[in-house]
């Protein structure tokens, strides 16, 4: 069994929440260096050759890349050998959420879903927590911004519905999106599990980097078909037209009950900030 003090993993928390709101991956940039030699409108150029420009100033000058600095969200991997001492899981990351957020002057957007009275620090922040062999901790942080959450659909087809009917809901609800979400996007699409396994499958998927084959080769076939067909819809960069309306799109599945063939759909602006540490 090995030790982990809260206060360390408060540390990390504070440093990932900052550095992923500064500084976008490496994957994201390079999709935008490819949507901006693959677009074809001219306006949808313009806002590739911003977004390269704002995402350079951002991690230069360690400013926020854009305002809405998200809902902490976090995806844990916590070793089952992996003890936590003085204190519990959620509150250590809280309060690096809350320090992260003061120190970094990123924009605190967390209040009650009635009163709509902010928090002020950002918290309580989402921590989804999976159990794995092991000794370690990995956190990986995933703010995520209320534009494109607020884009978020579950639906629950028939099994007769099969592929063509995933297919369609997909495309259907990036239509609808339109320019809501900040595109150009990451579809992350989530098949099969309970409602919430598929929302948080749907979530999960947008963090694997763009550009990276899906191992499962059902998966990336109908990742091909989709994104051409989300792309088709002429929608583009920021709503303004275009051929690139989605970077990527992301599958995740997980085997659900006979009766049920439930598909999750959760879109990411161009903003796809995740950090990751070890601890």
């Amino acid at each position: 069994m090995r030790t982990l003090s809260a206060e360390n993993i408060t540390g990390a928390v504070k440093k990932l929440v900052m550095e992923a709101n500064t500084d976008l991956g490496a994957d994201v940039v390079k999709a935008f260096e490819k949507g901006l030699k693959e677009e074809v409108s001219t306006a949808g150029k313009a806002v590739f050759e911003s977004l390269l420009a704002n995402q350079k100033i951002a991690r230069e000058e360690q400013v926020p890349m854009c305002q809405d600095t998200g809902y902490a969200v976090f995806f844990a991997e916590l070793g089952q050998d992996c003890h936590i001492t003085d204190g519990l899981l959620q509150d250590a990351i809280d309060e690096g959420v809350r320090q992260g957020y003061k120190e970094g002057y990123l924009r605190k957007s967390i209040c009650d879903p009635f009163t709509r009275e902010n928090t002020k620090d950002n918290t309580p922040s989402i921590v989804l927590v999976d159990m794995v062999e092991g000794d370690r901790l990995k956190i990986t942080a995933a703010p995520k911004g209320g534009g494109s959450e607020n884009m978020s659909r579950l639906t629950m087809l028939t099994p007769a519905a099969g592929k063509q009917g995933i297919i369609d809901f997909v495309v259907k609800r990036c239509e609808e999106a339109g320019p809501n979400p900040c595109p150009p996007v990451i579809v992350g699409v989530g098949i099969g599990g309970s409602a919430e396994k598929c929302m948080t499958i749907a979530k999960k998927a947008l963090l694997r980097p763009i550009g990276e084959k899906n191992p499962d080769p059902e998966l990336a076939d109908l990742e091909a078909e989709i994104i051409e067909k989300v792309n088709n819809l002429g929608i583009g960069p920021q709503g303004m037209g275009g051929r690139v309306f989605a970077m990527a799109v992301h599958i995740e599945k997980y085997p659900c009950h006979i009766a049920s063939l439930p598909v999750a759909v959760n879109i990411c602006c161009h903003a796809s900030r995740h950090k990751e540490v070890v601890l």
